[in-house]
């Protein structure tokens, strides 16, 4: 059985599937098995000769996954199947040390472990490619700091901005989702707890050492060893180690979900502004032209906004899935039947899409072309219309701002009826009213109502020059 993604465009063919498949899980609980023996033998909790043939045998050849699935419907987890197939590995490896497989651990210790180093591996790419897609955002906010282009409120022309702010706004967005993600991934724990999160079963065997060294002072402090273990675990697994086992306590992977869904919903605001800007009619931005991208299979003229798309996508799919990792945090027990078990597929796919959505925002934002010439024209779409606040400021301390608004109604709706300019119709008016008004047809000029544009967008690419060097 194979899932290539045909109908995930969110994250087809972008390389995440890889990161959470079957195959990735299973070398994430090999891992585990691995460390939790290595740090046991560390502590003396286990012979070293023991750890030595666990790591020989923990190799994915040894361990038939579609075993591992039939497992699950007679266990209703994969670990137990799992086990028994690495404790015969292990056996054929060195007979006696088949007994230190997975020695006081219990299924959830292991599935958790293995699911966390899933998230930090994504959360990994996850992060790089959002670094990468702001590293394009900023190269097209400086070189566009200053490009004016009409800002638009409820659809409508509203009055000018840059197309420099624009992305530096997207800029700041992905920024957002960086950290987000960067704190999920930091704080991703160990699951070390045993039964019912009292470590009990691993603190037995500490106080069963008969043969430890009383050299290393393991021995005589079993609570110490025991209290030690998730730490040493933890490190050398490239995870953080847990205040109190975690079985109950399901923020860590909540926190995952709830990055991902501030990383779709950045990027899908980028997504967002760009498939209303590549639009034919506004045609400010385009996404790249390369042969047989954004093909139509009936019409020859199209060029669709593919990655805008697949982008736009991730973002409306994310969050629903995701909410199935918040509603398993109100679980009963010291571990759940079913919300446990229900986290599984909802991580594994908003995995996915996460990392697909940084990736095809990342190649979006390095190919997007820009067309200044198009924002200037849609600038001129309404003659002058959309500086008319700027007119109304200037206006009011002479008119009164009341009256300074009427007249500027009237006028742009009499050059929208009649195709005029408004500032030749506001000079005729502003004539009519005895009021003298030099310079009107400047104070049309868009690229003079940017407001502090520029700065704004200098203060974001700051920001993201001091992320960088972090």
């Amino acid at each position: 059985m194979t899932d290539h993604g045909i109908l995930a465009p969110a994250w087809a063919a972008t390389g995440a599937a890889d990161l959470v498949d079957d195959d990735a899980l299973l070398r994430a609980m090999l891992a585990t098995e691995v460390a939790l023996a290595e740090a046991q033998a560390e502590l003396d909790m286990i012979p070293a000769g023991a750890a030595v043939a666990i790591r020989a045998a923990a190799v994915p050849a040894s361990i038939d996954l579609a075993a591992l699935a039939a497992g699950v419907r007679e266990t209703a987890n994969p670990v137990v199947a799992f086990v028994e197939q690495l404790t015969a590995a292990v056996r054929s490896v060195d007979m006696s040390a088949a007994e230190y497989v997975h020695r006081g651990s219990t299924s959830q210790d292991i599935l958790d472990t293995a699911l966390a180093l899933l998230c930090a591996t994504t959360l990994d790419r996850i992060a790089d490619d959002l670094l990468a897609c702001a590293d394009s955002l900023a190269g097209h906010a400086e070189r566009h700091r200053d490009t004016p282009m009409a800002g638009r409120t409820l659809t409508q022309h509203a009055v000018p901005v840059t197309f420099g702010l624009k992305a530096a706004t997207w800029l700041h967005l992905v920024l957002d989702a960086v950290a987000r993600v960067r704190q999920a991934r930091a704080a991703l724990p160990v699951s070390i707890g045993g039964a019912a999160g009292t470590l009990a079963a691993y603190h037995q065997y500490a106080l069963d050492m008969t043969w430890a060294s009383e050299a290393t002072g393991n021995g005589s402090d079993p609570v110490s060893a025991t209290l030690r273990l998730p730490a040493l675990v933890a490190g050398r697994l490239g995870l953080a180690e847990p205040i109190l086992p975690w079985h109950g306590i399901r923020t860590p992977l909540v926190d995952v979900g709830a990055s991902l869904m501030v990383t779709t919903g950045a990027l899908g605001k980028l997504a967002a502004d760009v498939l209303v800007l590549s639009r034919t009619e506004v045609g400010e931005v385009t996404e790249e032209r390369v042969p047989g991208q954004g093909a139509s299979s009936a019409m020859p003229q199209k060029h669709n906004p593919v990655f805008a798309t697949l982008v736009a996508t991730a973002a409306r799919q994310l969050p629903p899935i995701a909410l199935v990792l918040f509603g398993s945090m109100s679980v009963e027990d010291e571990r759940s039947s079913g919300g446990w078990h229900a986290e599984w597929q909802p991580l594994r796919e908003c995995l996915r899409i996460g990392a697909g959505a940084a990736a095809n925002a990342a190649r979006l934002a390095e190919t997007l072309q820009v067309s200044p010439g198009a924002m200037a024209a849609n600038l001129r779409l309404t003659r002058g219309a959309i500086v008319t606040e700027r007119v109304n400021a200037v206006l009011a301390p002479v008119l009164g701002k009341g009256n300074a608004k009427r007249l500027l109604a009237e006028v742009t709706a009499a050059a929208e009826q009649d195709g005029a300019d408004v500032a030749g119709l506001l000079a005729i008016a502003l004539e009519r009213e005895g009021v003298v008004c030099p310079d009107v047809p400047g104070l049309f000029d868009p690229s003079g109502y940017t407001g502090v544009s520029g700065p704004l967008v200098d203060r974001v690419l700051k920001h993201f020059a001091s992320m960088e060097e972090r």
